[in-house]
């Protein structure tokens, strides 16, 4: 039975107040340790290391992840395991130690794969890949890309699908294929329309406005940039005036190649 410090910093965590939240698994994390189950301690401290990962608090962060392990390995549940050593992959990668988050991915793969743990191996996969994204291994990072997409579809993960696809229509993008990044970003665009993220949706329509331009479809291009406007408008998104001014410009070229 989760606490009221637990219930309070999941609260604050989900309006975006992390030093309220910190403040609350940290108490959490003592009322668990006074009197709760391992499971109890290992998700306050779970909590805890994510708000301070997001705070940019690294060595805080890895500290409370270990310390999730080390009570996790104890009790020998493979899953959490699993889910811990990808938190703590995902902390390396974005400390830009890449091979430290592979072999942390790697040992999650090995225990994740045998419990068919479809959710978190979504998660896994889509960050082997961007991993391999990073050091130019495209080829190996759509084949993961891919794994990603099977394990959301198989649990219905809208989310999941809608963020992969949108990394992998990047890499295309990136490859200079055109024709399968555009299939992937207008699936991606499709999954944030169902889920009412509108910031995702103007972030895809960017893209597509570049992959447009690239091909030198302006007018496709200038579509796709005033669909990013209007959504820059109606959620007064921080990026409307150069999103304005973009508009404009493939506006004005398309007027001059007429």
């Amino acid at each position: 039975m989760t606490s009221k410090a637990f219930n309070q910093g999941q609260i604050c965590f989900h309006r975006g107040q992390l030093p309220e939240a910190k403040a609350w698994f940290q108490q959490a994390v003592e009322e668990s340790r006074q009197k709760g189950t391992w499971i109890e301690i290992a998700s306050a401290l779970g909590n805890l290391a994510n708000i301070c990962a997001l705070l940019e608090e690294i060595p805080v962060a890895e500290q409370y992840y270990r310390e999730v392990l080390e009570i996790q390995r104890t009790h020998g549940n493979p899953d959490l395991i699993g889910e811990t050593l990808v938190n703590l992959g995902n902390l390396k990668a974005d400390s830009g130690e890449i091979e430290q988050a592979r072999a942390y991915y790697l040992e999650a793969l090995d225990l994740l794969e045998p419990q068919n743990n479809h959710r978190a191996l979504g998660i896994l996969y889509s960050n082997l890949a961007l991993q391999e994204v990073a050091t130019q291994q495209f080829d190996v990072a759509i084949g993961h890309f891919r794994q990603a997409l099977d394990c959301h579809r198989s649990v219905g993960d809208e989310h999941g699908l809608a963020t992969t696809f949108s990394q992998l229509g990047n890499t295309y993008l990136s490859q200079g294929n055109l024709q399968q990044a555009e299939r992937c970003l207008n699936n991606a665009s499709e999954h944030f329309i169902k889920l009412g993220n509108k910031p995702s949706e103007a972030a895809v329509l960017r893209v597509l406005g570049t992959l447009y331009e690239t091909r030198g479809d302006l007018t496709s291009a200038t579509r796709c940039q005033e669909q990013v406007v209007q959504i820059d408008q109606r959620f007064h998104l921080p990026n409307l005036e150069e999103d304005h001014m973009r508009w404009q410009q493939l506006q004005d070229q398309a007027d001059t190649s007429m």
